[in-house]
């Protein structure tokens, strides 16, 4: 009996240890007395790399545009300016055919500043956004999406594009030249 009440006191204290007990939002009263003169004590501070914020799975556009997203996601999306030129040749590129996934983690910086940037350019080329699917990840970079195994994701954001149901390209994580650029050379080689 005493061996059970042993293990069973083991069992509890490993499984106290393992949890998190850091919060997702984090209120400037927990903070440090000088962090708390540099930030605004109304507004939270959002913790992305914490799992309850995650985007996982098949998501609509909207949960980028609704808290605690549409912080990053607005301020990326107002803020960017697509190249002119490159839009002007974006814009002579027929939609007809094409879809595009987006896999990304909303823990994931560079997923938090490319995706809103890229979305800018869809809008700029009147993109349809139903053409658009939006594939979250964890930061393992797996997703509980049936097809995801066949995307062989290795870096996030990932844009894949697609023509007549083939892929025709990618931009992973950073764009080489810009994104609207990007877009036309991969759009482009194919014809």
């Amino acid at each position: 009996m005493k061996k059970i009440f042993i293990l069973f006191v083991l069992l509890v204290y490993c499984l106290a240890g393992c949890k998190t007990t850091a919060p997702a939002v984090s209120t400037s009263s927990d903070m440090s007395s000088e962090t708390n003169n540099m930030k605004d004590p109304d507004n939270p501070v959002i913790n992305y790399s914490d799992q309850i914020t995650w985007l996982l799975g098949y998501f609509p556009f909207g949960q980028m545009t609704r808290p605690p997203h549409s912080d990053w996601y607005l301020k990326g999306f107002d803020t960017y300016q697509p190249n002119a030129v490159s839009l002007e040749k974006l814009m002579k590129i027929s939609k007809d055919g094409l879809l595009i996934k987006i896999v990304m983690g909303s823990w994931c910086p560079d997923s938090r500043r490319e995706v809103p940037r890229f979305m800018r350019v869809l809008e700029h080329w009147q993109f349809p956004i139903a053409n658009v699917t939006f594939i979250g990840v964890d930061d393992a970079k797996l997703s509980p999406v049936g097809e995801y195994i066949n995307l062989n994701i290795e870096r996030v954001p990932t844009f894949i594009i697609y023509e007549n149901n083939f892929e025709v390209g990618r931009i992973i994580e950073n764009p080489k030249t810009s994104l609207e650029q990007d877009i036309v050379n991969i759009l482009t080689k194919t014809k």
